[in-house]
């Protein structure tokens, strides 16, 4: 085989390498990977053959396939979990963090396709910190509303989001009508609302909030915390986010 050029591989086809070229055959392997995920061959979230089955595919041992894959990690374009496989990286969408932050328009703004899942809505008790937070007495009645944030199909967050329900009582009737936040205010007569404060932690997932994220649980999520206030100051929405780390970079606005 010596002097046979390197060949990319298809599905299904044999991947040959240029054996006695010079060029050492786990960074050939890097690069035959590496031009598939450039071609979109294996995208952004896919999980990658194992070592045995890349073995046999370029006919080397696992050491060298091996070598290959953490040279691939080391320039960003895959990530190795424990006990589940490594992956092609996923890009990290910019979500700034300004005056009028709005999860659709990041999302669109980073050129991604956003969407929503909702998983909860309720009326009940505001705990002190909620209460808090929104100004109100603790015990007093809020609507809860809790969702997930998608980009391209992918889970980005979990956001659980809470306002006064005396002031707007019909918060979870015209959420599910409209599927926007931003537009079952307007209707209750809160034309616009700006971020008083946004505060940022890093902290591990609970197994729900991983398995809603669809990530390990032992990768870290970025969990925030914010208030929103209408055009007096007047709180309307607490909220807390929980952001999947992997998938998204803060870009903080002043």
């Amino acid at each position: 085989m010596h002097g046979e050029t390197l060949m990319t591989a298809t599905d299904g086809e044999a991947a040959a390498l240029a054996r006695g070229s010079g060029v050492a055959l786990w960074r050939q392997i890097a690069q035959a990977l590496g031009e598939e995920i450039a071609r979109g061959v294996h995208t952004p979230g896919d999980r990658l053959p194992t070592e045995a089955e890349l073995s046999q595919r370029f006919d080397v041992n696992r050491h060298t396939v091996r070598r290959a894959i953490a040279e691939l990690v080391a320039e960003g374009l895959l990530r190795v979990e424990q006990g589940r496989g490594t992956f092609v990286q996923q890009t990290l969408i910019e979500y700034p963090l300004r005056r009028r932050t709005r999860f659709t328009e990041n999302v669109l703004q980073a050129r991604g396709a956003p969407a929503g899942r909702l998983l909860e809505t309720a009326r009940l008790a505001a705990d002190e910190s909620v209460a808090a937070a929104l100004e109100i007495e603790a015990g007093a009645d809020v609507i809860l509303i809790s969702r997930v944030g998608q980009v391209d199909d992918r889970p980005m967050n979990i956001g659980t989001h809470y306002f006064p329900a005396a002031r707007f009582p019909q918060m979870i009737e015209i959420y599910r009508e409209t599927a926007s936040i931003t537009r079952a205010l307007e209707r209750q007569g809160v034309g616009d609302y700006t971020r008083k404060v946004t505060r940022i932690t890093a902290r591990m997932p609970t197994r729900e909030e991983a398995e809603l994220l669809m990530q390990p649980a032992n990768r870290p999520v970025m969990q925030t915390e914010a208030i929103n206030v209408d055009p007096s100051g007047r709180p309307v929405e607490y909220g807390i986010g929980c952001f999947s780390a992997e998938r998204v970079q803060f870009v903080v606005e002043s």
